[in-house]
């Protein structure tokens, strides 16, 4: 049977669908903003930047960018009715005094104890930049990864340990790939959902630590909004 992988904003949707009516929620730089524009119809959440914006709105459309309104990824947003801005300062102070709920980020590499590494490789070209990972990372009430299963040439990213610089440690609740829906437990890595076509030998495969499976292991779709 042919795997089916979940696109990105398949990816997104099903980030949303998890995420409670009422949170305050922080969304990582790249994947992860998608997540905003992919909420259901009828569900409130306030999206918080870390750069000073609380009530932050979905992409604007092509042509109507307002870049003196911009996300902590430097990419154009829109206010929703209601929103504000404020200092960065204040905006830590929202992350590290643990008035976020839910944090997305994306991830380089997850180890099965939680722990986060996404803000540098072994790639000495690219510039590390932590940004605010790290206060995220040990301030939001829960922390969901959205990543590809696999980096582009094919290594798992889900690993016994982190190899790169750890963003922090025991942090990553629950981990969200284009193949399953993975939560993190006292014993490692708990296979939720599975996209269809995918066997388990297969997820198995192309992930670096061993996987437990629950009792009832449902087929990830992208939600109906």
């Amino acid at each position: 049977m042919t795997i089916s992988p979940l696109s990105h904003t398949g990816m997104a949707a099903r980030v949303a669908q998890d995420i409670p009516d009422g949170s305050y929620v922080n969304l990582g730089i790249g994947m992860p903003t998608l997540v905003g524009d992919v909420v259901s119809a009828g569900k409130e959440i306030v999206f918080h930047s870390e750069n000073g914006i609380l009530g932050m709105g979905p992409a604007p459309a092509a042509g109507e960018e307002d870049w003196e309104l911009i996300n902590a990824g430097k990419a154009p947003v829109t206010l929703v009715p209601g929103g504000s801005f404020f200092h960065h300062t204040d905006s830590f102070m929202m992350m590290r005094g643990g008035h976020i709920d839910v944090t997305v980020l994306g991830a380089f590499q997850v180890s099965a104890q939680g722990d986060l590494a996404n803000w540098a490789t072994d790639d000495a070209h690219l510039p590390p930049a932590v940004g605010g990972a790290m206060d995220l990372a040990v301030g939001a009430k829960r922390v969901l990864v959205l990543m590809m299963h696999t980096t582009s040439d094919g290594r798992p990213k889900l690993l016994p340990e982190c190899t790169y610089p750890l963003t922090a440690a025991q942090v990553v609740d629950r981990i969200y790939t284009e193949l399953a829906v993975i939560d993190v437990t006292p014993d490692g890595f708990l296979v939720r959902e599975m996209v269809e076509g995918l066997t388990r030998d297969e997820l198995e495969r192309r992930t670096a630590a061993p996987l437990a499976y629950a009792d009832e292991v449902t087929v990830l779709a992208p939600p109906v909004r």
